[in-house]
């Protein structure tokens, strides 16, 4: 028989008989298996960074090559989702008030957003309120459900401690709900809303859950909600405190909310690499070493 006639009996496509498998070059092998290192410790790295690592590692290597390896092995950076926020058509929308505004204060404008993160088998979701002018995160709320009086609560707690001018969300029911809304205009508080689809309204938020997720929630692996509710409540400690921001001139939210000192929001939010692994713990062993460092440093009297 023909071969066409034994593939066609063996439902075999002919091109598969004359398959020589391509061997990979050794220069490749080494490369991967440095990929993979960078991956493994960086994994919020995509192809560009991962080629800019291994440019300053010494390697002679471009991002094409780079994103063909990393298509070979089967990994990618890991990003974030899609955001959740869906809103009702019964609701009132209220329109965007931060178009042209200058921010030139703490307390001025706060921005509030959901996100969602897996824990175990099931999802928790988050809600923070982020001053827009410090990125100093006011208050925060962890449930499992999207439920409008678990950010009510978070809401109410704030303004306890603080009173902003203008609140600005996204056009989800949560934050078109009239409980949400009717406790901000007991306060005497403005209502801005995002434009539909428009994610860079809210980008200091959006930016603040991508480094939540990049810098500690993607590098632990939180089973239990005790622990992913320790872990956020670790991180946020870390980002208002001991985290510093390229856009802030390099200070931390807390030195600019509370001192009031005057920041650039012109500034795009900062795309600086930041120290890997859980962040605080990284934190702590630079304190650590800086302090050990000191006495060689410095001058004998």
């Amino acid at each position: 028989m023909s071969v066409f006639k034994q593939c066609g009996l063996l439902g075999v496509n002919r091109s598969t008989l004359y398959y020589r498998t391509k061997y990979v070059e050794r220069s490749d092998i080494d490369l991967m298996n440095e990929i993979r290192d960078i991956w493994r410790r960086i994994p919020f790295y995509g192809y560009r960074r991962i080629t800019k690592e291994l440019q300053y590692l010494g390697f002679s290597v471009n991002r094409k090559r780079v994103q063909r390896l990393m298509r070979c092995m089967g990994i990618q950076a890991v990003y974030p989702k899609p955001r959740l926020s869906l809103g009702n058509k019964q609701h009132k929308i209220y329109p965007y008030l931060l178009r042209d505004l200058i921010v030139g204060k703490a307390n001025q404008v706060w921005s509030v957003d959901i996100t969602y993160l897996k824990v175990g088998s099931g999802y928790m979701y988050l809600v923070a309120l982020i001053d827009l002018y410090s990125r100093y995160v006011i208050d925060w709320e962890l449930s499992n459900t999207l439920e409008t009086d678990n950010c009510v609560e978070m809401l109410n707690r704030a303004i306890k401690r603080f009173k902003p001018e203008i609140v600005n969300s996204d056009q989800g029911s949560q934050f078109t709900d009239e409980k949400w809304t009717a406790v901000l205009k007991d306060n005497g508080i403005d209502i801005s809303m995002d434009g539909k689809g428009r994610c860079l309204d809210n980008i200091y938020v959006e930016r603040f859950w991508r480094s939540l997720k990049y810098e500690d929630f993607y590098l632990n692996d939180y089973q239990t909600v005790p622990e992913l509710r320790e872990g956020v409540k670790r991180y946020i400690d870390f980002y208002n405190n001991r985290r510093w921001h390229q856009a802030l001139g390099y200070k931390t939210p807390a030195v600019i909310f509370w001192e009031k000192q005057p920041v650039d929001l012109c500034t795009s939010p900062s795309d600086q690499t930041e120290p890997y692994g859980t962040c605080g713990q990284a934190m702590d062993k630079i304190l650590v070493t800086s302090k050990a460092m000191l006495p060689t440093l410095l001058p004998t009297a």
